[in-house]
This record gives C-alpha cells, structure tokens and sequence, in this order.
C-alpha cells in the first residue's frame, strides 16, 4: 500500500498536464499503479453483482446497457479481445493525449463486469486491458484477423441495448475512430472554415452500423470516400456534439 500523499501528488502533477510517463518515473513508481489511480474510476463504482448477465439463468438484461453500448462501439474501432490466454483479455487502445477518454474507457470495462482495468503505456498510446472470463459472452463478435476481413455481425439482444442508447454506441465509435476537426475550404478565392466530423474504418459492416444509428437519430451523413464517413452539415454537427463532441 503507497502513502495517500503519492497519489495526491500523482493526480495533482497530472491536472498539472505533466505528461503520464513523467509522472511515475518522478515518483519512483511502477507505470500501472501510477495508471491506476490516474485513470481508474473503480473507487466510485459499486457493483452489486458482476456475474455475466448472458449466462445467468434465467437470462438478465444487461446491467449498465449505457456503459456498455459506449463499449461496445469502442471495440469495434480499437478494441481487440484475446483468447489464447487462461483468461480472455480485452484491450482497447487509447490516444495518450486524451486522459478523458482513458477514463470513460476503464469506468466502461469496469462497469460491464471486469473487476479491474489495467494499462499499458506505448508510444502516445495507453491500452485499457481487463481479464474476464465472460467477454466473450458480452463480445462474441470476437475472433481471429483484422475485423474488416470478417463479418461483423450483431446479435439480436445488442441491437436492443444499442437501438435503445445509440448515442453511447456512436460515441464509442466516434470516439475510437472518429475525429471532429476544423475544415477549411476555399471558394471563389474566399477562405471558409466549419466543424466537421469523420469516422474512418475499413469494416463495411461497422461502417453500416454507424450509418445506421446517425439515421435513427436522423443526423445526416455522406460518404467521403468507402473508409470514410462524413458529418459536416452545421445542424447534424450540432446534433453530435451534444452526446460527442470532441475528444478530450
């Protein structure tokens, strides 16, 4: 157990914006303890059960559908969910620069019923990494290869948790691999400049589903290119940015 100063301080210098990986060679500390409290926000979640929901018998509805729609889309852009071990392991793939979304992240696997979330620190990266026996249950859209060289296919009970909150579920997306980004064009020698957003993946399947949910909340959207979606009418952008925004 460290001192309760350590962390005050690791937490201060982090609201501070020193970088992560300054922070617990300063202390003296190991990178996933340092990670843990920076990130984590297991302290303020009480779970009552964290048994798998899919196994349970009778079958139960999810326990924080909204976590775990938010998850959900996370996977499906940056998330990797690996079987060769005891124990599954899920990780999803983070941008260092934004130690908001790290935290949304962890707070989702923990919230969905990993009793902890780790992390692993790489080149502007942090992974969010939890073992649970039961992912696949929650995730059987696992497997083997990249996931736009397989079919991506829900199953009729994530499409309920999804159709009921797709705002999470396209937060998840547009956060792992979506932008929000001034865009800058020129007409008739005239400079104009608008918020625009983009979600960019090579899934044909997962690049429906986004464009399916954007039409359930009839936000309108045009393919830029075939790996590249776009939202850049000003009321659609508005729209997002009340459940997106961006990242942080």
């Amino acid at each position: 157990m460290h001192p309760a100063r350590l962390r005050k301080e690791a937490l201060a210098l982090h609201a501070a914006g020193v970088p992560f990986s300054d922070i617990w060679r300063r202390l003296g500390l190991s990178r996933n303890t340092v990670a843990s409290w920076l990130y984590s926000r297991r302290q303020l979640t009480t779970k009552i059960d964290n048994r798998c929901p899919r196994c349970d018998r009778p079958v139960r509805a999810i326990d924080d559908p909204d976590s775990y729609a938010y998850l959900l889309g996370q996977y499906l852009g940056d998330g990797h969910l690996l079987m060769t071990q005891r124990v599954p392991l899920l990780t999803i793939a983070c941008d260092l620069r934004y130690p908001g979304l790290i935290h949304e992240v962890s707070y989702a696997v923990e919230a969905c019923g990993a009793k902890t979330a780790g992390f692993q620190e790489r080149a502007g990266c942090v992974s969010v990494r939890a073992h649970w026996a039961h992912w696949p249950c929650l995730i059987p859209q696992h497997g083997p290869g990249a996931k736009h060289l397989r079919v991506i296919a829900l199953s009729n009970w994530q499409h309920e948790v999804i159709d009921g909150h797709p705002e999470r579920f396209l937060r998840g997306l547009f956060h792992s691999d979506g932008s929000r980004f001034t865009n800058r064009v020129v007409r008739n020698g005239r400079s104009y400049s608008y918020p625009r957003y983009n979600f960019v993946n090579e899934s044909v399947d997962i690049m429906g589903l986004c464009a399916r949910h954007l039409d359930r909340l009839e936000i309108a959207w045009r393919m830029a290119r075939p790996n590249v979606l776009s939202v850049a009418r000003r009321e659609a952008v508005a729209r997002l940015d009340e459940f997106v925004g961006p990242k942080w």
